[in-house]
């Protein structure tokens, strides 16, 4: 696999803390100290397809090619308004290709499983080109009391574009089964037959137990690429994480023994976009002309499932 081209695109509404503070029992020292997050971008008018689409052909005119080239079209996505068709397939007809569309959800972590789909198809030579996306409105999940969840998120959506290549020299994804600390659910459609009673509910996350998950699998899956590629920590240029929350990242950061310079974050400016923040991440620093041939680059991230996943790409565009 070797990436060819990137791409994002964010909601225009900015909602700083200040503007929460006007909003429920919180301040803009709170939620700094405990998240880093300063301002966050969310979807008020637009349509999450919408900004995957835009993603998407930034994507392409950076990598050079059209949207006919392309074989397939990944989407990780955990909520949007449409349960069905997939946000691959709307996306498909916005930028004008034609191939198999495909969404997938494995949380925060969707984005990595979607490069280890891409590289299945790559290695089993029925694709070429490949759209990776990540399109997310977390935004719509919170309860917007909740301080405790709400100041988190932002919306937003990354891309990129792969095609054949030595360049993924290793990736890891896992699982283990734990809803109770993170999940959401909603309420579906009612039938004459339905006897138990549902009920919504909004995003819940018991805050420490997802810490403490989050960190050692973060680790634990760096660790493993690392070995797996032969490589250590000190070889890799920028280590991407899932953008959680600034907490988690140099807690991270200093278990893992990297210096803050290999650590790139913009969670202080979009929050938490679940599995859009690498891609979102990876595009930012490429426009700002910080990635070089021959990097090395770490992604990890971690969501609920629980989910994890990690992996190591060269840059080579």
């Amino acid at each position: 696999m070797r990436i060819i081209g990137t791409g994002s695109a964010h909601p225009k509404r900015t909602l700083t803390n200040d503007d929460l503070s006007q909003m429920m029992d919180t301040s803009d020292a709170w939620i700094r100290e405990r998240t880093g997050i300063c301002t966050r971008q969310i979807i008020t008018d637009e349509e999450l397809d919408d900004l995957a689409a835009e993603a998407a052909q930034k994507a392409l005119d950076d990598a050079g090619i059209a949207a006919s080239e392309l074989d397939y079209i990944i989407c990780s996505n955990v909520v949007n308004e449409y349960v069905t068709p997939s946000i691959a397939s709307i996306v498909e007809g916005k930028i004008g290709a034609m191939c198999p569309c495909v969404d997938l959800n494995a949380a925060c972590t969707g984005f990595i499983y979607a490069m280890d789909y891409a590289e299945a198809l790559l290695q089993s030579g029925r694709a070429t080109n490949i759209l990776v996306m990540a399109a997310e409105e977390p935004t719509r999940m919170v309860d917007w009391n909740d301080r405790s969840t709400c100041v988190l998120f932002g919306d937003g959506a990354g891309a990129m574009v792969v095609t054949k290549g030595e360049e993924l020299k290793a990736l890891k994804v896992s699982s283990k089964s734990n809803t109770s600390v993170l999940h959401y659910k909603r309420v579906l459609e009612p039938t004459p037959f339905i006897t138990k009673e549902e009920q919504h509910i909004p995003l819940y996350m018991a805050g420490q137990e997802v810490f403490k998950t989050a960190v050692t699998c973060s680790v634990s899956d760096l660790m493993a690429v690392l070995t797996e590629s032969g490589l250590n920590k000190d070889n890799i240029t920028y280590y991407i994480l899932h953008q959680a929350n600034f907490r988690i990242l140099d807690y991270i950061r200093h278990r893992f023994g990297v210096d803050g310079s290999k650590l790139p974050m913009n969670v202080d400016k979009y929050g938490n976009t679940s599995s859009a923040s690498i891609p979102m991440l990876l595009d930012e620093l490429n426009r700002e002309g910080k990635l070089k041939k021959g990097d090395l680059l770490a992604f990890s991230a971690f969501g609920a499932g629980f989910t994890s996943g990690a992996c190591i790409i060269e840059w080579n565009k």
